[in-house]
């Protein structure tokens, strides 16, 4: 549960990608629309806990605006922001440029369907207490959030080996219990399956069952 120093005053930017062209290492052999089905189900599970969250205040995503991304997205609360095509870090940074300067800001990737109220509150109580701050994926290497207080640049770095570059930025790594939704991102059919394992939210068990009827 967050504290009322985070309660109701964060900004969250969330990139999805409007396309089938994301997560490609998911079910490879997969149809475009099944993994395009797959991929908005993961952001609207991760979207839906970020808007249920006592420490949000405000949810924006970076898609095309014409996809069928942000209708969902939209629909479930978000703010949308047209996606420059220039990369995952473009994408963010053009989130993070229309966010109250005043607000503390936060990045998550959307590929986290296991994501609750619960993980959110906790890793931005955490995240007040640094100017800057991130949270890495499963493996280590990865970044699955970065944070900034009120006041702080935030800057991505996202990528191949993204984690060390956020640490080296200044970044510090929030101690977050290892079965945290924050945690458990999916990029292949393995990390799926841990992540059903664990729990997933309606929306990915709905595409779920689409995929093997």
């Amino acid at each position: 549960m967050a504290d009322s120093r985070t309660a109701q005053s964060w900004t969250v930017v969330v990139p999805v990608k409007g396309t089938s062209a994301g997560k490609s290492r998911l079910a490879p052999g997969v149809d475009p629309e099944t993994r395009m089905r797959l991929m908005q189900a993961f952001a609207s599970d991760a979207i839906a806990a970020l808007l249920s969250s006592e420490a949000v205040e405000r949810v924006i995503v970076v898609t095309e605006p014409a996809s069928e991304a942000a209708t969902v997205l939209a629909a479930l609360g978000a703010d949308i922001v047209d996606d420059p095509r220039a990369g995952l870090n473009a994408a963010v940074a053009a989130g993070i440029a229309r966010a109250d300067p005043r607000a503390p800001v936060a990045a998550l990737l959307g590929d986290l369907p296991c994501l609750v109220p619960d993980d959110v509150d906790l890793a931005l109580e955490r995240a007040q207490e640094h100017p800057l701050a991130f949270v890495p994926d499963a493996a280590g290497l990865g970044t699955t959030l970065i944070t900034a207080r009120a006041g702080d640049r935030l800057t991505p770095r996202y990528g191949e080996g993204s984690a060390a570059r956020h640490r080296a930025a200044g970044h510090h790594e929030l101690d977050l219990p290892a079965a945290s939704g924050l945690r458990l991102d999916v990029d292949t059919e393995a990390d799926l399956a841990r992540a059903v394992a664990h729990g997933v939210g309606p929306a990915t068990r709905s595409a779920l069952a689409l995929r093997t009827a």
